[in-house]
């Protein structure tokens, strides 16, 4: 028997990554991603938040709006394995999926009754993504610190050196370049990528952050307003 279940946001999610490019391939790895979680119309009632200020994380059920119209296979290429070895869809976090929902862990920073919405850091959600769900993080449910990571244990991100000329620093906060830093050093091009005279743009901000790669090293090489 087929069922079919329509559903709808209930918040849309707010970040300083305005595409795809550069967003954490997990949540939880550049820790102080800032973003806020802003509840649409009909379900921004404060008493729907009561007692979630008592929880440290919550996990978003959400929607890789992007994605929609993209084919869907069997089989990915993992950026952890290089983008050369194929896995089956299941033993991975593709973002390629039938239903295209997404997964994540966020922390909770700050709960705002007035708009009402949540501030969260660790995200890996891009700007305007649709939170259809959230649920509060139990420990004593949720975490496992001892199961088998699949290829995930034995395959660790090859970090980047990256390099910011002194001059762009005035360009962002501090802050904010603690995050980009994390970002950039995680490498955001696509793995298949090794092209030392290409030049990449990672919008961040209301601005495209352009670097090359070469031998390891990341420098950003200008930044250009959107």
């Amino acid at each position: 028997m087929s069922v079919v279940m329509e559903i709808e946001p209930i918040a849309f999610f707010h970040s300083p990554f305005t595409s795809k490019f550069g967003i954490p391939r997990q949540s939880g790895i550049v820790k102080e991603l800032r973003g806020t979680i802003v509840f649409t119309e009909k379900y921004a009632e404060r008493e729907a938040l009561r007692g979630i200020e008592s929880y440290d994380y919550l996990w978003l059920i959400w929607g890789f709006s992007e994605n929609e119209e993209a084919e869907k296979h069997a089989t990915v290429r993992p950026p952890l394995l290089g983008g050369n070895e194929r896995m089956g869809l299941w033993a991975t976090r593709s973002p390629f999926r039938p239903n295209n929902l997404g997964l994540s862990s966020v922390r909770i920073l700050a709960v705002n009754l007035e708009v009402p919405s949540i501030e969260v850091a660790g995200a890996d959600l891009m700007d305007g993504t649709p939170i259809y769900d959230l649920k509060p993080y139990l420990s004593y449910a949720d975490s496992h610190p001892d199961a088998q990571g699949g290829f995930t244990d034995n395959h660790q991100w090859t970090r980047l050196e990256v390099r910011i000329p002194n001059t762009f620093r005035s360009q962002y906060s501090i802050d904010d370049w603690r995050v980009i830093e994390e970002v950039l050093s995680l490498d955001p091009r696509p793995h298949y990528h090794e092209d030392s005279c290409r030049e990449y743009g990672m919008p961040f901000a209301g601005k495209d952050i352009i670097f090359k790669v070469s031998d390891g090293v990341l420098t950003v090489e200008r930044i250009v307003k959107l």
